[in-house]
């Protein structure tokens, strides 16, 4: 699904360089390459302030906490995502309030967040899923209307523009409360373990995330907060901050391939490709086709025989996923995203697909559909 060796091969001097100037400094935590990192970073987001972290998953519990929100509170997210997104919400005995997504873009729904707002919901956690911005301008509408926090899942969506009704562009991330992202290596920019990084234009939000992140410390030894211990080493910042050079042109060529993809199956009736909102720009984390009349398990057997990996994202949703189970919900409550969960495959996207490789693909994947069709 990704080529992380072919990719390292182009940068292989910038990456050895990077790591080896760590390693002769001895700065293995909290050394100059993350302070480096943290500041491109600002720069490229166009955000105030970066705080680095061990992973995403933890950039969205550390927000949670920093945001105060406690036990009992209520947040919005959709049943249609990886379970981190939730999986952080019931760790800080908040209650996840699951929500269906709109069956063309795949992001939450925001009549739907409406719909699901009582009393206690403190919090929106809306996923910009497979690369792609969900509707923030109504999110955020929403959220003003009520007295919500935002919190923007963009572990999938680094680098995606948004537009603003006004003309305004913002990148993922960097348009509510607090943003969040991953640096887990199949990302777009991924380091070679684990890392995270927390965004906000907030200063005062900012130094509670950076104390937050760091045992709870205000003064080494003292720790005025309940904290945790996350944070990005810097080997890793040091092979992001190679890599973040390159994330424009990353999503170029993910663009790429997936025009082409889009091409190939244009015409064919069982395959929808995948919608680019007129709202948010697609830097493709994943290409998702939505399969109609046709064996989907059968599809992605056959690819596998042919060594094209194929990947199903996701084949339970949130809300039927047995660690989640909830009276609250039960199947067919979310039609849309059980719709999705039974008919969706992601084909393989990175940066290093050449033109033989995509054809080589779509054209397994139509001969699949010719042949269960003849």
């Amino acid at each position: 699904m990704v080529d992380l060796k072919s990719q390292y091969e182009k940068l292989r001097d910038e990456i050895n360089t990077g790591i080896q100037e760590v390693i002769e400094a001895a700065a293995f935590i909290n050394g100059p390459a993350v302070k480096h990192f943290q500041t491109d970073l600002e720069q490229y987001l166009g955000v105030k302030h970066v705080i680095p972290c061990a992973n995403g998953t933890d950039a969205l519990q550390v927000s949670m906490m920093a945001l105060g929100l406690e036990p009992g509170d209520e947040v919005i997210t959709v049943s249609f995502t990886f379970i981190a997104t939730a999986e952080v919400i019931a760790l800080l005995h908040l209650t996840p309030v699951l929500v269906d997504c709109d069956p063309r873009t795949f992001n939450i729904d925001p009549d739907a967040i409406r719909k699901a707002i009582t009393p206690k919901t403190k919090a929106i956690v809306p996923v910009h899923l497979f690369g792609q911005c969900a509707p923030m301008e109504e999110i955020l509408a929403i959220a003003e209307e009520y007295g919500l926090y935002v919190i923007e899942d963009a572990c999938q969506a680094i680098g995606a523009d948004y537009r603003f009704s006004d003309g305004r562009v913002k990148k993922a991330g960097t348009m509510s409360d607090v943003g969040c992202t991953s640096f887990f290596p199949s990302k777009n920019l991924g380091c070679y373990g684990d890392g995270g990084a927390i965004f906000t234009d907030n200063d005062e939000l900012a130094a509670l995330l950076t104390v937050v992140v760091n045992h709870g410390m205000t003064v080494r030894y003292y720790h005025d907060y309940i904290g945790v211990n996350s944070r990005l080493d810097s080997i890793q910042a040091a092979v992001l901050r190679a890599k973040l050079k390159h994330l424009d042109a990353y999503a170029a060529a993910r663009r790429e391939a997936a025009d082409f993809y889009d091409r190939e199956f244009a015409a064919n009736p069982h395959l929808t490709t995948p919608l680019r909102a007129p709202f948010s720009s697609h830097v493709f984390h994943q290409y998702t086709l939505l399969t109609d009349g046709i064996d989907r398990a059968g599809l992605q057997q056959y690819l596998a025989s042919k060594d094209i990996p194929a990947m199903i994202y996701y084949p339970v949703p949130l809300h039927l996923q047995k660690a989640y189970q909830d009276p609250r919900y039960s199947e067919g409550d979310f039609p849309v995203t059980e719709d999705l969960a039974r008919r969706v495959i992601s084909l393989p996207m990175h940066t290093e697909l050449d033109e033989e490789q995509l054809k080589y693909i779509t054209s397994s994947v139509l001969e699949f559909i010719h042949n269960e069709k003849a």
